[in-house]
């Protein structure tokens, strides 16, 4: 299993260019059952999620290239599919759920296995079906699969709302509805950027949405789309990250390629920190002034704090002249990292929701281990600020998120490598 090495205690500078998104190429890909014939689709980063998600296309009986020219992945979608998504597929990756929706409503039948990924607490995908029940699928839970079909053949429109908001659910149900016969009105939906995204893909594939980016959204049903042709947006998360790791003290970052619209909540926790963050050609500039000042922060669905990065926050914030506190309201069991964190010398407290982190001058290189894939990144980060060498292991937690982050960073002066098993 590989490993991550990082020497830390060298501030970063340079500039550094951000990946497609992995949370808006996931769907994006699963878009692409809607319709049958040759699809592509752009900027798509080349990571272990995409490729099981390429895999599993695969299964189906469609054929999935990888093309050199702008990251582009070419989807051929035949006439008749597989509608399965067997367990050894999905186990690894909870975004597989996404082929449930396009499934049913394009063949009328589906066959998912429940999902798996980051061990971060209960994800369950309850909204999901319940929106697919109301949109007339008929839905059956036996070993470990959801079975699903379309009694007419066809979904029909319906109105539904969410009990919660949720990224994958809302994606989910909004392709199911881009073929159901008639209106569908969906309420407290998420409104993610990544949601946005599919949206505006579904609608260059000749599907009628209305309300992206607002907690409703108007669907009315095509019988049929036309093959795909979209390009993802930028990764915001992994942008994020490049963010908190050129806000460490004494770095000066230029990221490329990122939206600073998806990333106005940690651009202002950042500067609450005492980092210089604006606006350059093309991307966002973050330079570290000296030791970060405490900042609170709690998480909360877009437009709010990113629960994806709190963990990297939390590892910036260990250095703080202060105590900070984060409350994590997204998911149960989010703060695994801290154990790890206290192995390089953070002193934080957790208590249920909220973790209080008090500042230490300086954080020391430790064998840690990663538990997801945020927390990957959390680690690395704390890698980079600390002094003497940290060992991260099970780096395929961060592969699945991240494309090749130890090259991204080593031109920023990073001494960081990867170490084969």
């Amino acid at each position: 299993m590989d490993t991550i090495v990082v020497e830390g205690g060298v501030p970063l500078r340079g500039t550094v260019q951000v990946s497609g998104a992995k949370n808006a190429a996931l769907p994006a890909v699963a878009a692409a059952l809607l319709a049958e014939g040759d699809h592509r689709v752009a900027n798509v980063p080349d990571l272990a999620d995409v490729r099981t998600m390429a895999r599993l296309l695969g299964h189906m009986g469609c054929a999935v290239e990888r093309s050199g020219d702008h990251h582009g992945l070419s989807i051929r979608v035949p006439a008749a599919v597989t509608p399965e998504a067997p367990y050894e597929l999905v186990k690894t990756m909870r975004a597989a759920v996404l082929v449930l929706g396009p499934l049913v409503a394009r063949w009328g039948r589906a066959r998912v296995s429940l999902p798996g990924g980051c061990a971060i607490g209960a994800r369950p995908i309850d909204q999901h079906l319940k929106a697919l029940t109301a949109l007339g699928a008929r839905i059956e839970l036996e070993h470990g699969y959801v079975d699903a079909t379309a009694p007419a053949g066809r979904l029909r429109g319906t109105t539904f709302t969410f009990d919660v908001q949720t990224v994958t659910g809302t994606e989910n149900v909004l392709m199911a509805a881009a073929l159901a016969e008639g209106r569908t009105v969906l309420r407290n939906c998420a409104r993610e950027p990544e949601v946005v995204d599919l949206a505006a893909a579904l609608v260059r594939m000749g599907a009628r949405i209305e309300g992206a980016g607002t907690d409703e959204l108007r669907i009315d049903g095509v019988e049929r789309l036309r093959p795909l042709d979209h390009v993802v947006i930028p990764d915001r998360i992994e942008a994020g990250t490049f963010l908190v790791a050129g806000a460490l003290p004494g770095s000066d970052v230029v990221v490329r390629g990122c939206r600073a619209a998806d990333l106005e909540a940690l651009v202002e926790k950042l500067r609450a920190a005492g980092a210089t963050v604006g606006e350059v050609e093309g991307g966002l500039r973050v330079v570290g002034d000296g030791r970060p000042r405490p900042v609170d922060v709690r998480t909360s669905p877009h437009p709010g704090f990113p629960t994806d990065m709190q963990a990297q926050l939390m590892a910036l914030l260990c250095l703080a002249d202060g105590s900070s506190t984060l409350t994590e309201t997204v998911f149960e069991n989010r703060f695994m990292h801290v154990q790890e964190l206290r192995r390089m010398g953070a002193e934080i407290a957790v208590d249920g929701k909220t973790a209080v982190v008090k500042g230490v001058p300086a954080l020391s290189g430790a064998p840690v281990m990663a538990s997801d894939l945020r927390a990957s990144a959390a680690l690395i980060v704390a890698g980079l600020a600390a002094r003497g060498t940290t060992v991260v292991q099970r780096v395929y937690h961060l592969d699945r998120g991240y494309e090749r982050i130890e090259a991204k960073l080593a031109p920023l002066g990073a001494r960081i490598r990867r170490e084969k098993a």
